[in-house]
This record gives C-alpha cells, structure tokens and sequence, in this order.
C-alpha cells in the first residue's frame, strides 16, 4: 500500500521538489500551502494549511485523514528566512520567524502524532538548516529558530520513539530556491550602525542561492529515508565547506571559529 505523505510548504522550492519526486515514485502525496489554488502544473494534491492557524492545520490533518485514513510521513518544510541586524530586525518579525519555523511547525505535529501513534508507526522529517548549527552574522534569528527547531528533533524523537514513530531532521546548506524572494530583510536604515557592513552581506546571501545546489538532491534525501527502517537523527546537505564548516566548529576553539566566519563575510 503506497505510503501517505503531508509536506508542509510545498508550493515551491524543497518542498515542491520532494512532492514531486515523491509523486512520481507513487506515494500518495499531500502538499500544503497557504494558498494552494495559486500552485499550477502540479500531479500532486494541495490543500490549504497556514502553519500559523492552528484551525487551518486541523482542518487540513483532519481532510488527510478522512481521506486517506492515515498520515505515514509528515515532512515540516514550511519555513521563513529572516535577515538583518539583530538590533535593528522588528520584534514583530521575530516573532513571525519563530512562528513560522519553530511553534508552527509544532502545532503540525501535535496534530499528527496522535494519528501516527493510534497506528503505531510514522515518520516526521524535519526540515532545518545547516545554519542550525551555527550563529551566523545578519541572521540570528534565523538561525536561533533552526537550531532551536534541530534540538527538538532530538528531543521529539526519544518521546515518541517507542510508539513506533521515527523523528529526523535535514539541514540542507545553500539551494537555488526562491527563498530570497520570500524572506524578510531588514530595510538598510541610514542611521544604522551596522549599514556598511549589513548591506554587503545582502549581497553575499543572495548570492549563494542563487549559486546553490538543486532541491532535486533533497528531494532524493527524502526518498531514501523514507525507505530506511532506522533513519538518522540528522542528515546535513550542502556543498562541502558548508557541512565541513560544522566539523570545523566542533573542533576549533570558539574564537578562532568566529573569526573564521567573520573573515568569511568581510566583517
């Protein structure tokens, strides 16, 4: 029986990636979306789901459910991505960024778990960042909400572990997605102590999206955990010097680390 699977943010970008290869390898496969009528030429099915409106994230479990009669895999993608100096980012926009990839995406599960643990089986696959494991400069937010959203990966899956239900996270590094034109940018304020340096790094981020690997490559990550019966806790995706840059930061001294990074991004 083909397996039943829920991506969150699968409108574009990773998420659209792994609807689709999971689609055409004849898994049954819900995308979500805010607003799923506005996603075209697409084989798999979208409904709506905010991760934001826990009515919204009832109403599409429940849909899933009636339908299908159970959820095998959840994969949390729907995410935000968040720039700017810490100092200067809104509050409100904090907020929103841990909204959106971290207690969102809680919500999702608390509504799924149930289901997985009623049929004694289930994967949840998280998607992260390899930003998760690092504080990286104009975007502490981000990476706050990613790591915070890793560690309870970890947590998550020693709870439930025993009901059946596996939990593993994927930090991809940089992909060519559209992530750039949905993520928040702090305005370079003119009176900002941090303009000069704030506006190079704009530059630099957008650059390694645009330079950045296929989602195809997740899409293919996805799959194959999904075929195995005892996944890792983590998986890091990316070019070399990103994953390497985690080994780095293990092994180095803090300081030495964090000059690395800022010579990295001309601070």
């Amino acid at each position: 029986m083909s397996k039943v699977i829920v991506i969150t943010g699968a409108s574009s970008g990773i998420g659209k990636a792994i609807a689709e290869h999971l689609y055409s390898n004849n898994y049954i496969v819900y995308g979500t979306s805010r607003n799923p009528d506005k996603v075209i030429g697409v084989d798999f099915t979208m409904i709506a789901l905010d991760v934001l409106d826990v009515e919204s994230i009832d109403r599409a479990v429940t849909k899933v459910i009636n339908k299908e009669g159970r959820i095998d895999v959840l994969i949390n993608n729907a995410g935000r991505g968040l720039m700017g100096a810490m100092e200067d980012i809104p509050m409100s926009e904090l907020k929103e960024g841990f909204n959106t990839n971290f207690f969102g995406p809680i919500d999702v599960m608390k509504k799924v778990i149930p289901h997985m643990r009623n049929q004694k089986s289930g994967l949840i696959i998280n998607i992260t960042s390899l930003a998760a494991y690092s504080g990286l400069p104009y975007r502490s937010a981000y990476s706050a909400s990613k790591g915070a959203f890793e560690l309870l990966t970890e947590s998550l899956s020693m709870e439930v572990k025993s009901f059946g239900v596996n939990v593993t996270s994927i930090a991809p590094g940089s992909f060519a997605t559209s992530i750039s034109t949905g993520r928040y940018y702090t305005p370079v304020f003119e009176d900002s102590a941090y303009k000069e340096s704030y506006s190079k790094n704009l530059q630099v981020s957008d650059d390694y999206v645009d330079d950045g690997m296929n989602p195809i490559v997740i899409a293919k990550l996805v799959l194959k955990i999904i075929n195995t019966k005892k996944p890792k806790l983590h998986y890091k995706v990316g070019a070399f010097m990103e994953r390497f840059s985690v080994v780095l930061k293990r092994v180095l001294p803090d300081r030495v680390y964090e000059r690395l990074i800022m010579n990295h991004y001309k601070l």
